[in-house]
């Protein structure tokens, strides 16, 4: 098993400026592409419809049945949700999907989970909650984790509730589904050294260690101060990789990681050697070709 976890983000929805649809079929193709060139995990965005005011609409296909779906097809790559949003379900039912994926896998799903978000206008248009949705975020907390670590929940909250709930049936790995909280503030470094297996973060403007190592030191942070040991967590950043861009490309995405198969592998290396113990990458363009392209890095990483 390489020091490094790499996995491929795989896009759901509407893409590029002519919003063309990721059909099932292409979908299925990149994730057993991406199984056999070597990627260690698949996963599955959580997104319903994006409608910014500067640029068109964007919809996604329901990123829980696709992470389903994904786990069908696939032996050997884990299965994970990146991330699922607590403020699209309801939590009971959101442990009981997490089982039921765990099931499907036959023991390789990873339940990555966040908050969600209103933005931009998604929230409004299923008439979901716009307001508190920290908060609702840390009650969900207290029903799922209950759920998936010890069979049983009984909460009465503002927002949510569960009476008596038991978690029923059982996939094949009972109380031992692997956690990841999604997370930047003070807040959700706190939540993953309490209760997460893995804690994820995401580049917002560069994919470098400069903007995401600082991420780490905060995480270490809260480990002490929850008096956790910051080595039993896991670590993941979500980056954006163009392996085949050329430069003076004008269509790369701003910030992302470029160059020959030993560049992209010292870039991941600088994030190991960061403290990152996962990488979570957003390909550009998605493409078998680009899948293709990752070989190399991916056997210059085994070597290590």
């Amino acid at each position: 098993m390489r020091q490094l976890r790499i996995g491929f983000v795989v896009l759901t929805g509407d893409a590029g400026p002519a919003r063309i649809t990721a059909r099932w079929n292409m979908i299925r193709s990149l994730v057993l592409r991406a199984e056999a060139v070597g990627f260690d995990t698949v996963w599955s965005p959580d997104e319903l419809l994006w409608r910014p005011v500067e640029r068109p609409p964007t919809g996604f296909w329901d990123g829980v049945a696709m992470a389903g779906a994904i786990a069908a097809v696939t032996s050997r790559v884990e299965v994970g949700t990146w991330v699922m949003s607590a403020l699209h379900r309801n939590p009971g039912i959101t442990a009981k999907a997490v089982e039921t994926l765990d099931e499907i896998s036959g023991g390789r799903f990873i339940f990555g989970l966040g908050a969600g978000h209103a933005w931009p206008g998604q929230a409004r248009a299923f008439g979901l909650p716009e307001d508190h949705i920290y908060e609702r975020f840390e009650e969900a907390l207290q029903i799922i984790v209950p759920l998936l670590r010890g069979g049983h929940a009984d909460f009465e909250g503002t927002w949510h509730a569960a009476h008596d709930l038991e978690q029923r049936p059982l996939g094949p790995r009972p109380g031992a589904i692997p956690i990841m909280l999604a997370g930047h503030g003070h807040k959700g470094f706190r939540h993953a050294a309490r209760l997460a297996d893995i804690w994820s973060c995401y580049a917002e403007e560069h994919s470098t260690v400069a903007e995401l190592g600082p991420r780490v030191v905060a995480l270490e942070a809260a480990c002490a101060e929850m008096g956790r040991d910051p080595a039993t967590i896991g670590r993941s950043a979500g980056i954006e990789v163009a392996p085949l861009a050329r430069a003076g490309d004008a269509d790369v995405p701003g910030g992302a990681i470029t160059g020959s198969g030993e560049e992209i592998a010292d870039a991941f290396r600088s994030f190991g050697a960061a403290g990152f113990t996962r990488l979570e990458l957003m390909l550009s363009p998605q493409t078998e070709a680009a899948l293709e392209a990752m070989a190399p890095v991916l056997e210059l990483l085994d070597a290590d």
